[in-house]
């Protein structure tokens, strides 16, 4: 039994009471005489978030987050479904097992994201049966191929179906898409959506029935854009080790609430709303309902002082009240040492105009540019001074694909840094000032069996993300302190981004407009076509 001021979502009252439960089940909830200081919530549940892109195990993520109020999560798997398909999926089932925190997850719809680029699996129709069959299987995952919703094609078109016939919702992916195509995309049975950047798109998606997640992950947040908008949940999407030791759920209701949003409503989103949409059963304090609770000081600051998950006491003031054991997992690297004649774009001009993917700050939303650079020894020569550098991704699965491009808004004046983490297919992605650098840096990298890496003339630095080369199977502390040391020394080496890593791995996305790469080639995602490096 737990006393306190409860937040009853139902009536959205709060008032004094008594919570009963056995055997991790609410009995009764009985109105008390006392005042209390702390106040009583429904344990918190991220609706949509991928774990791969903490670097942590879901074992390790749940250390990071419990003690912050978080109780469930649904996540979708995508990341490393799509470097090694179903047996990726079921060692994430199985390391988290190992710990209280209840994980819920989608079945990846889109693995491949897209026919243009390579990943180390394919997830087709059958797969996605026998996941659907699952009962932790909660939705099929974010539908990112909205392409491919919009010309019907019949995969796409089966996958949405199966997840109509086990009557499990479909996560929505679609980005800036307005208009008849959205109607469409809709009519397709998409019920959400985590991709919203402007206001507008919020107002449009909502009066046409969707339900919008407001993210604020580390490198897209879009909460303070959006909130006055509304919207159905509050999520993460992508939260990196860095940001989970500040905090989860709990950091982002307060932001919330200092942005303005009601914080009974703000609870609502990441409680009840969530286990409405995905059945769930949990989300409030109700008889019959698993007893997920978590304590806070007061509905502003969100501080938590315990944590209950089935009734038991996981978390009490910001400490974990269990042990982690990580899973192992085999090595999923196949390429060949790289020389710096591998990262070179020839010509046989003087000087060449090229395009240019532009970085935007805070946003996976990329533009295109244009740069005149001169041409040496028949190879076109990037620009440090103006910042015009190259990026290449280095096929990982054995089939030796490397393609190359130029960047603007890294800003780096020295070195490389390279990632295995490379939405959505996790090939290798390297920018740098020089090819010589690039080279080493992924082979560096592949030395390390994946992770992050930056060098220069002055420094060398990794972090090893050995569990698919997107997760380590170390704490957070220690895996954040690498991290931090790591963006600090890409500071030094010229790279304002918040979060550089993070944001190079989405230049691999696909799926997001403007101007993207893979390991085929620089991509146009709105007119979903490869283009020419020159112009």
């Amino acid at each position: 039994m737990i006393k306190g001021n409860l937040l009853n979502l139902f009536t959205e009252e709060i008032y004094s009471a008594e919570i009963h439960f056995t055997n991790g089940i609410i009995k009764c909830i009985k109105p008390v005489k006392e005042e209390f200081k702390d106040f009583i919530l429904p344990g918190f549940i991220d609706a949509h978030i991928h774990i791969e892109s903490s670097m942590l195990t879901p074992s390790r993520f749940a250390e990071a987050v419990v003690s912050h109020g978080t109780t469930s999560v649904i996540t979708d798997p995508h990341e490393i479904a799509n470097v090694m398909g179903l047996n990726g999926i079921k060692y994430m089932m199985k390391d988290a097992t190992s710990v209280p925190l209840n994980f819920f997850f989608t079945a990846p719809s889109c693995v491949p994201t897209t026919d243009f680029e390579t990943s180390g699996a394919i997830i087709g129709s059958n797969e996605i049966n026998k996941l659907l069959k699952q009962d932790n299987i909660v939705a099929l995952g974010e539908m990112m191929n909205f392409p491919g919703v919009l010309a019907e094609d019949p995969l796409v078109t089966e996958k949405i179906n199966l997840a109509h016939k086990y009557k499990k919702p479909v996560d929505g992916h679609a980005p800036l898409l307005s208009g008849s195509d959205l109607c469409k995309y809709i009519e397709a049975g998409i019920s959400t959506d985590h991709e919203c950047t402007t206001l507008e798109e919020v107002v449009e998606k909502r009066r046409l029935g969707m339900k919008i997640m407001l993210r604020e992950g580390s490198s897209a947040q879009n909460l303070e854009d959006l909130v006055s908008g509304g919207g159905d949940f509050i999520v993460s999407d992508d939260k990196d080790s860095e940001d989970l030791l500040k905090g989860h759920l709990d950091v982002m209701l307060k932001k919330s609430v200092e942005l303005g949003l009601d914080p009974i409503e703000a609870v609502k989103m990441v409680t009840l709303n969530p286990s409405n949409h995905y059945n769930l059963n949990r989300g409030g304090v109700s008889p019959g309902k698993p007893a997920d609770i978590v304590v806070v000081d007061d509905l502003e600051k969100f501080n938590v002082k315990k944590v209950f998950i089935n009734g038991n006491l996981v978390a009490n003031d910001n400490k974990v009240l269990f042990s982690v054991k990580p899973l192992e997992l085999e090595k999923s690297f196949n390429l060949d040492v790289k020389l710096p004649g591998d990262f070179e774009i020839l010509s046989f001009n003087e000087e060449e105009i090229v395009r240019v993917i532009e970085v935007r700050e805070g946003q996976l939303i990329t533009n295109e540019s244009e740069a005149v650079l001169n041409v040496a020894n028949g190879k076109i020569k990037s620009s440090v001074e103006n910042d015009i550098l190259k990026i290449s991704v280095v096929e990982r699965y054995g089939h030796r694909n490397i393609s190359n491009a130029f960047v603007h808004g890294f800003g780096l004046r020295e070195g490389a840094i390279a990632s295995s983490i490379a939405h959505d297919s996790h090939n290798i992605i390297v920018v740098g000032t020089s090819s010589k650098d690039m080279a080493y840096a992924v082979n560096k990298l592949v030395e390390n069996n994946g992770g992050l890496v930056a060098v220069s003339d002055e420094y060398h630095k990794s972090v090893k993300l050995p569990v698919a080369g997107l997760m380590s199977n170390r704490n957070v502390e220690e895996v954040s302190q690498d991290s931090r040391i790591l963006n600090e020394i890409v500071e030094d080496m010229g790279c304002k981004l918040y979060a550089p890593f993070m944001t190079l791995s989405f230049m691999a996305l696909l799926v997001i407009p403007k101007l993207k790469i893979s390991d085929k080639g620089l991509f146009d995602v709105e007119n979903f076509k490869f283009v020419n490096v020159t112009k």
